[in-house]
């Protein structure tokens, strides 16, 4: 594993720059800094930010020159890191994991000539904004499968903090398993942790011991994945394609597209053109996909999941429309109505379907 204080300078940048002719450095590369939550490995939610970053210096070639550091937790580490790229001349520095926010916002006030991008937040300022993906709408999808195709009426998920994005998901995908099963019920268990196998291992076992023949998980390693297919249950991947993993157990996965977005991004700022706004973009923006379902989705699920999906891409569907009432029996939405951003970015409640309580749930 590389060391998690060790800068790593893209090989490409330095493979393309010693094939160029004498001169060709006059119009010098920009620095552009990549902050990661967990080691890259070779699928998951680092891993997704990995390949975006790759995608990016491919298609602005010699105009970039990238580095990153993986492994940088959410604390003090993360602004040394953060404050380290825009001290060395890092024009773009892209933080992705949620708990940098803070770091991000303090270091982007002392360093205004740089821009920051902070992945899964909401605050912003003259140099920094936020970016996301609609992770829920892919959710939705898994959901309606797992209503489906469950025996037991019981999904498991795993997942790392009771913020809104992870409460999105987990409403999300039990909203879809009870649009189609009424009785399919959601059991969380929180690891408090994005990336800690063991944690996920531990957690994801418990839930099939306790019935869950289908499981998920908002976390970064493929444990959950692993531990479906040694226990011959179904399971969702999450950020990659985790089907390697486990070729029996994934039925799809949700999973994200950051090159796009990192590529355009970076030419705005190049050509002076970068403006601080939120980005948020889903299956329309093609930054959530579905992977390959496998072939046990029986034919009928896959018809009305790859229908719910052309509405996703045509924003003709949105998960989040009411009626949806919480686990005491309140309205939360009221029917025909759509959740906006704001609410959604202020989630703090389950839905009726999801069977655990809420952290320090009244």
């Amino acid at each position: 594993m590389i060391h998690r204080r060790q800068f790593m300078l893209s090989t490409g940048a330095l493979a393309l720059g010693a094939a160029l002719p004498l001169g060709a450095f006059a119009q010098e590369a920009a620095k552009i800094g990549f902050v990661y939550v967990s080691p890259i490995g070779d699928a998951g939610w680092t891993y997704q930010h990995d390949l975006g970053r790759r995608e990016m210096e491919k298609a602005l070639g010699n105009k970039v020159q990238t580095k990153f550091v993986e492994s940088v937790a959410e604390g003090p580490d993360a602004e040394r890191v953060i404050r380290e790229f825009a001290t060395s001349g890092h024009k773009v520095v892209f933080a992705t994991s949620f708990g940098y926010m803070n770091y991000v916002e303090r270091v982007a006030r002392q360093f205004p000539n740089v821009v920051f991008l902070h992945a899964t937040g909401y605050k912003s300022g003259k140099n920094f904004a936020p970016y996301n993906a609609r992770f829920y709408e892919g959710r939705y999808l898994n959901g309606v499968i797992a209503g489906k195709m469950t025996k037991s009426n019981v999904l498991g998920y795993v997942a790392a903090f009771p913020i809104p994005e992870v409460l999105q998901g987990i409403n999300a995908f039990a909203l879809g398993a009870r649009s189609v099963n009424p009785k399919a019920e959601v059991r969380v268990i929180w690891v408090n942790a994005w990336y800690d196998p063991g944690k996920e291992r531990e957690a994801a076992m418990t839930l099939i011991s306790q019935g869950a023949d289908m499981v998920t998980h908002h976390t970064d390693s493929t444990a959950t994945m692993q531990a479906a297919e040694e226990r011959g249950v179904h399971a969702f991947g999450y950020h990659s394609d985790m089907s390697k993993y486990g070729p029996k157990a994934q039925l799809t996965a949700t999973t994200h597209h950051w090159g796009d977005f990192y590529t355009k991004t970076v030419q705005e700022v190049l050509a002076g053109t970068w403006k601080p706004t939120r980005v948020w973009g889903g299956f329309a923006e093609d930054m959530v996909r579905l992977a390959p379902l496998s072939s046990a989705v029986p034919a009928d699920v896959k018809a009305l999941v790859g229908k719910l999906e052309g509405q996703l891409k045509a924003r003709t569907f949105h998960p989040f429309t009411g009626p949806i009432v919480d686990q005491s029996g309140k309205e939360r939405v009221a029917a025909g109505v759509t959740m906006d951003d704001a609410a959604l970015g202020k989630m703090d409640f389950f839905v009726q379907g999801v069977a655990s309580k809420l952290p320090n749930a009244k």
